[in-house]
This record gives structure tokens, C-alpha cells and sequence, in this order.
């Protein structure tokens, strides 16, 4: 007498005919298969049985063409632009686990010697101890999130052993003492990690509409003696502005001799890291400052590197990334670790190496200059624009054209009074398939979970719009997203009141909220 089977494993029996019968077809046309009609559940289980590559590349494609068009997000500031030759470079490194030093030398010699462009570009003294490590005190990281927490690590282990020496604790006694970081409400998420994950009270400046940027008066009024640090964004992401380093610097030294502090900073170059160093009108900000004790910048922002990639650089090992550095000898040899993930792949650091050797300092001069040229025909675009009594729809609040990232930021103009606001010209913008975020001037305070304004001078719940101009926008690409600006302003403008009506149960959709910065 026949088994009679379960229902589990009747079902079990069909998934396994219905994977034998795509198998069967795998090597059919994809959009000639049951693939094409196939159902993908968001709790689907792995198949039992696999498919041919071009499906499987196929069925991956279909959810990247649903995606927005990568050149046309300009709320980004990751370069999405790759020549043939720096996919060979990705392919090769993600061959390559960097963490593995002994067995892969030569690969992290390239590591090295990208480090040691980078240092020689932000003007790092040349350490004592050079020819003991064949490289600057730094690493290649995963994003500048990486680097600014390690970067913040370091800062808070140095400030331990001054502030344990100070007050004659203890190693265990000064680990109860809460530490503070100074630094701006333009913050990037990263630093809310290093104040969340890694113990650190965020001590904040907030600036003011006109500049973006913080003051060093400003920043001394939050200095103590439990201050670990201070932050200076070179290049915030709402605006493209500069913190001005070189005047917290001078600050500092006077600080530090009046109180006997040792306060330093540690520059945010996410953005501008690879901006400043072609920008003749920009005064000292790297480690040609004495207070300066490390920089770190996104490799796969302006330094146009793959995606993943960041770099930090300390300005000595003693006292700073001595702290954060493992030594590593069970891959068969010894090496030293200063990043906090581990395994990862070599890829962003060949593009990094690729990239400065394909450009070149003139290359990467080149590079900024088009993007100035840029960003500042979309700036004198948005200027122009009026509404019919003459007044001016925007209201700019980015930098302008010199001494700043490559970046248009404003907002509808608040006396018009308009039945619409920035997130809405966002939505409108994705019409025309570009997209452009729009925003409320506010942040999470990672100190008491409260949203509160960026600005002294303006309210947590005013909109504003920024447009990042990278590499890969030309004049041509310009042009046509200042006609649909000029579009969508026509369209909202028509409807009038009916837009907000028409336009509201979208927003709150999305929480009303545009892109999260």
C-alpha cells in the first residue's frame, strides 16, 4: 500500500517540480520563461534549486531598473560613474580580503601608498617612525562613517589618559566619567553612531541660516574639561559650507595654554576632503593647523573612488590611532588593524589608487572647476526666477560660488506665502525623473531623543532643497534640470491651493518628510 504524503511534503514535491520545470527552461529567452511571470513574495524562502546566471543577473535587473536613475539623483554625493578600466580595478579587489596583509602584500602596499597620497595631499607632517610602517598613521576604511568613528575613539582614549592624570584616577575610575564632543547641528549620522554606540555626550553649535556654519566663539562656550574633541565639517551636507577651521584653531591654542586643556580637532572632510586641497581661495584647514589631530574624508564621494570606500589620517600614532590599532597574527604573520571591520574587500582602494593615477592633481583641479561652473549656472538659473509681481521664488542659502562644495541649496521664498514647499518640488521633480531633496531644517538630538531646529534662526519645520552637482553633471544635464524646476514651478503654481490638496495624502505617506539627508 502507497504512503500517503503530508501536506507539508506534497508542497515540499510541487516547489521541487516547479524548480525542475524552471530549470528545464532556464536556457530559454528570460522574458520567454515562467521567470518572467514568476510571483517574488517580500518572505520568499532560498529556491531549492538554483537558475542559469543570466536569469538570475536578469531577475536583478528588474528591481535595479524600478530604482531612480543613478546620474540623476543629485541628493547624493556618491560618485556613480565608472570607467570600463575601474570595473576591471572593483573585480580585481573583491578578490582581495585587505585585512589579510601577509598574504596579500603587494595589494596592501597599494593601500599604503594611496594613504600616503592622501596624507601628502591634506599636508600631514612626515612621522618619526615613516620607515618602520612605509606609510602615514591611517587607513582606508568603509565610508567615512568608519573613519569618523575612529577617529572619535581616538580622541576619547586620548582625552582618558590626560583627564585620568589630571584628576590622579584610576584607569577604571575615569571610564565612569561621561566625555563630550564638540560639534555642529549639521552633523552627518555618523557621528550620532560614535555618540550612541560609543558613550559620548554631543555638546552641539548651532549656526545660523546666513552661514551654516559654526563660530569659534561659539565652540569655546562648550569646551570643558571633559571634552574629548572638537568636530569641524569641512563641507556639511545641507549646504556645502565650510566650518572655519583655521579660526577654531587659533581659538584652541589660546585655550589650551590658558586652561591647560589639550582640546583638538578632528575635520569631517566627508565632502570636502577632496574639494579644499584644488581650491586656491581656501584658507589652512588640514593638518598645516596645529590643533588639527586627524582628518578623514569619503573616498567614494569627491574623491571618486567605488562606493564603501573612506579614508582617515591621524597626525601622529602616539597618543591618537596607537589607541584603535590591533595587532593581527593568525593569518600566518603579524600585522597591525586600525579599522573596526575587519574582512572587506580591496576594491575601493584599487579604484582610489586608479582614480589618482588616471587624474592626477591637474585631473581632479579640472574636475572641481567643472563642477564650480556648474553648480553656479544652476545657481544664477534660481536666482532668475520670479513669480509675476517680480519677487524672487528662491531664497538661496548655500555658500555661493567660491570657497565651498559644488553644491546649490535654497528654498521657496517663505514671503510668497505658496501653497506648496520644498518636499513637494522634490515630488514634482520625479515626474521628470530627476531627483532632488528636499527637506526640514531640523535634527534628532541624540541627547534626549528630541527633534529641534538646525538653526538658531529659523523653525525645525521650514523646508529647503539642495542639489548636489557631482562629477558626472554636465552642462547639458544642467540645463535640462533647471527647465524642469522652471516646469514644476509653472505646474504648482497653476493649481494654486488645489495642489495642497491633491499633494497632501502623498506627503503624508512619506511621514512628511523628503529625502533623510
Amino acid at each position: 500500500m502507497a504512503t500517503r504524503l503530508t501536506t507539508e511534503e506534497l508542497e515540499v514535491e510541487n516547489a521541487i517540480l516547479k524548480q525542475a520545470l524552471m530549470q528545464a527552461g532556464a536556457g530559454a529567452h528570460y522574458y520567454a520563461s515562467a521567470d518572467a511571470v514568476r510571483e517574488i513574495k517580500d518572505d520568499m524562502q532560498m529556491p531549492f534549486m538554483g537558475n542559469s546566471g543570466n536569469h538570475c543577473y536578469r531577475m536583478l535587473s528588474d528591481f535595479h531598473e524600478l530604482d531612480c536613475r543613478e546620474r540623476l539623483n543629485t541628493s547624493s554625493y556618491v560618485n556613480v560613474v565608472l570607467e570600463d578600466d575601474e570595473v576591471k580595478a572593483v573585480n580585481l579587489g573583491m578578490r582581495i580580503n585587505i585585512a589579510d596583509q601577509t598574504t596579500y602584500p603587494s595589494s596592501f602596499k597599494v593601500h599604503n601608498i594611496t594613504l600616503n597620497m592622501i596624507a601628502n595631499l591634506w599636508n600631514c607632517p612626515k612621522p618619526a617612525d615613516f620607515d618602520d610602517y612605509g606609510a602615514f598613521p591611517g587607513a582606508g576604511t568603509v565610508g567615512s562613517t568608519e573613519a569618523c568613528l575612529l577617529g572619535g575613539l581616538c580622541l576619547k582614549f586620548r582625552w582618558r589618559k590626560w583627564y585620568a592624570a589630571r584628576n590622579g584616577l584610576t584607569e577604571g575610575e575615569v571610564r565612569g566619567v561621561y566625555p563630550n564632543l564638540v560639534i555642529s547641528s549639521c552633523f552627518q549620522a555618523a557621528w550620532e553612531k560614535l555618540f550612541r554606540y560609543m558613550d559620548v555626550e554631543a555638546k552641539f553649535v548651532m549656526p545660523s541660516k546666513d552661514t551654516f556654519a559654526i563660530t569659534a566663539e561659539g565652540v569655546k562656550a562648550q569646551i570643558d574639561d571633559k571634552t574629548i574633541g572638537v568636530v569641524c565639517i569641512m563641507g556639511n551636507h545641507y549646504g556645502g559650507q565650510y566650518d572655519p577651521v583655521w579660526e577654531i584653531d587659533e581659538m584652541l591654542q589660546q585655550l589650551n595654554e590658558e586652561m591647560g586643556y589639550q582640546v583638538g580637532i578632528h575635520v569631517d572632510g566627508a565632502s570636502g576632503g577632496f574639494i579644499a586641497p584644488f581650491q586656491d581661495d581656501v584658507p589652512a584647514w588640514d593638518f598645516r593647523l596645529p590643533t588639527v589631530l586627524s582628518i578623514s574624508a569619503s573616498g567614494h564621494k569627491f574623491g571618486e573612488s567605488v562606493c564603501g570606500t573612506g579614508w582617515i589620517v591621524w597626525r601622529q600614532r602616539e597618543g591618537l590611532s596607537e589607541h584603535v590599532a590591533i595587532s593581527v597574527s593568525y593569518l600566518g604573520g603579524k600585522a597591525d588593524s586600525y579599522t573596526l571591520n575587519f574582512s572587506r574587500p580591496a576594491s575601493g582602494i584599487f579604484v582610489q589608487y586608479y582614480k589618482f593615477n588616471r587624474l592626477g592633481h591637474a585631473g581632479y583641479r579640472a574636475l572641481r572647476d567643472n563642477q564650480a561652473s556648474n553648480a553656479k549656472h544652476l545657481r544664477d538659473a534660481l536666482k532668475s526666477f520670479t513669480c509675476e509681481d517680480g519677487r524672487p521664488y528662491f531664497t538661496m542659502l548655500d555658500a555661493g560660488d567660491t570657497k565651498c562644495l559644488p553644491v546649490v541649496a535654497a528654498m521657496l521664498n517663505p514671503e510668497l506665502g505658496l501653497p506648496f514647499d520644498d518636499i513637494d518640488l522634490q515630488h514634482q521633480m520625479q515626474q521628470y525623473h530627476w531627483y532632488v531633496s528636499g527637506y526640514r531644517m531640523s535634527f534628532h538630538d541624540p541627547n534626549d531623543e528630541e527633534t529641534k531646529a538646525l538653526f538658531t534662526d529659523l523653525p525645525a519645520t521650514q523646508t529647503m532643497f539642495r542639489v548636489v552637482v557631482k562629477a558626472n553633471n554636465t552642462r547639458v544635464m544642467m540645463d535640462n534640470l533647471i527647465t524642469s524646476l522652471k516646469s514644476c514651478l509653472e505646474e504648482m503654481a497653476s493649481l494654486g491651493p488645489g495642489f495642497m490638496s491633491m499633494h497632501e495624502p502623498k506627503k503624508l505617506k512619506t511621514g512628511m518628510k523628503g529625502h533623510a539627508c
